[in-house]
């Protein structure tokens, strides 16, 4: 028995009423389906999907989010693929709808970022696990302050050489706003690339260092800090502010933390 869905993409989407061989093209959405209770079902996974390691470690890897082997997962046949508008390369993705059901999400704030899990769930049969993710996720956003006088700037770096920043209409951006923090780049589009003039113009109180996808770590702080000297410089765990399922039921507390800063 087949049912036919939409994505978030408003893609009409037809697979089994309980799909039993899925790969997931995304990291966050592959945690997901394991915290949903799903193990044998989820056939293959991107090299990226590294949480939970004790799983996804045994699971067939497909390559990366943007040049996934189309081969290696015709030969796992299938009968739902899970990706993402923003991760995904569209050409494979268009490739792999000509032979397979294919769900793509679509998000940019916490508002779609819960439609998802919720939708997922509701595709895998799981719509009860999906609820209580959910509910954890919305338990943990509501006490965080709304409110910030006058709030902190902030610019959040996901990459460097070049360096590069999330701006506006970017599901970091959304989330930097929860915890209380304006972003300095938020009158730019997406990832902007740049210059460390536009940094030093920008003066903002507080800068980020995502631990990914660029790996920043303490010893790149200093090229910042000759930068913005008066800047508080921090890396921050960028899994909490970029992945948007069951991960996100740490977020607000690690936000929580950051917004007490000074």
């Amino acid at each position: 028995m087949t049912k036919t869905v939409k994505d978030q993409m408003n893609q009409e989407v037809t697979l089994p009423v309980s799909p039993k061989r899925i790969v997931s093209l995304v990291p966050s959405q592959t945690e997901l389906l394991f915290a949903l209770g799903l193990r044998e079902e989820i056939v293959g996974v991107t090299n990226y999907c590294i949480h939970p390691t004790n799983e996804t470690k045994h699971k067939t890897k497909v390559g990366g989010t943007k040049n996934f082997d189309v081969e290696v997962i015709k030969r796992l046949n299938p009968d739902l693929i899970i990706g993402n508008k923003e991760e995904n390369e569209e050409k494979g993705i268009n490739t792999l709808k000509k032979s397979f059901p294919v769900w793509m999400s679509n998000i940019f704030n916490l508002e779609d970022a819960v439609d998802m899990i919720l939708r997922i769930g509701a595709l895998v049969g799981k719509e009860s696990e999906a609820e209580s993710i959910v509910l954890n996720i919305q338990q943990g956003f509501s006490v965080l302050p709304t409110t910030k006088l006058p709030p902190k700037t902030v610019a959040y770096f996901i990459w460097r050489k070049p360096f590069m920043v999330a701006a506006s209409g970017t599901f970091i951006d959304d989330m930097l706003n929860r915890a209380g923090f304006q972003n300095v780049f938020g009158s730019l589009s997406r990832y902007p690339e740049i210059s460390a003039e536009q940094l030093r113009q920008a003066q903002p109180d507080y800068i980020f260092l995502s631990s990914e996808p660029y790996p920043f770590k303490e010893k790149h702080l200093q090229e910042f800090q000759n930068i913005c000297p008066d800047a508080a410089i921090l890396v921050v765990d960028g899994e909490l502010f970029s992945w948007y399922g069951s991960r996100l039921q740490a977020s607000a507390a690690y936000f929580s933390k950051l917004g007490q800063l000074g």
